[in-house]
């Protein structure tokens, strides 16, 4: 007849070892739940690194070209115009004081195709070149009259507004203006972009270049 020492005894060994096992199974269950769960992180980690990276899309090159026109550099001028009719009985004399102000800028309407793109890390754009935005500049309403003499019509009046716009485009349209406009379109363009998450800008114009990193 077994001893029923002997018999509880060996109940707790086989519980034991049971229990034993069965630690040993979820330790194991949970250490590869674990590893999976961490082979898991890892890769939506690298995706998102991977996909995480800015890229400029078209919905908002759209937007930026919506902008249209943009101003980066307004002078104001006046001329005094005059002008001699030669008569038979004595001279026509005109003259007038003009007053107009020049905006020099770009039309984003204008950018070509593939105007802005991305290059790695940094959005390259190439914006159309710098112009006079709106050829109606003199202001007609500030015109005066300096010297008037004998009959002039408004063609006449017409002929020398353009003369004084001329002579506006002359004064304004300089190579240092536009250079002026420039380097204030790229410093705009760049804040722009740089509001928009993008560190790295290089703004081109024609063949020339300017590179900003901000």
């Amino acid at each position: 007849m077994e001893n029923p020492r002997n018999k509880s005894r060996n109940i707790f060994d086989s519980m034991t070892r049971i229990l034993g096992i069965s630690l040993l199974l979820v330790l194991m269950v949970i250490t590869a739940v674990v590893f999976l769960i961490f082979q898991t992180v890892r890769g939506c980690s690298a995706g998102m690194e991977e996909s995480g990276r800015i890229a400029i899309t078209p919905v908002q090159i759209a937007k930026i070209q919506d902008i249209g026109q943009w101003e980066f550099l307004s002078i104001s001028d006046e001329e005094l115009m005059d002008t001699v009719r030669h008569g038979f009985f004595g001279d026509d004399e005109l003259a007038r004081i003009y007053y107009g102000t020049l905006r020099l800028g770009i039309d984003l309407h204008d950018a070509q195709e593939g105007w802005i793109k991305m290059d790695h890390d940094t959005v390259s754009v190439t914006l159309p070149p710098v112009r006079l935005l709106d050829e109606k500049f003199v202001d007609e309403a500030r015109t005066q009259a300096f010297y008037e003499k004998g009959k002039w019509s408004e063609a006449d009046k017409h002929a020398l507004t353009q003369r004084a716009m001329r002579a506006m485009k002359a004064r304004c349209l300089t190579e240092s203006n536009i250079r002026s406009a420039e380097q204030n379109a790229t410093s705009q363009f760049s804040i722009l972009l740089k509001s928009m998450g993008f560190e790295y800008t290089r703004i081109r114009f024609k063949d020339k270049t300017q590179k900003s990193n901000t």
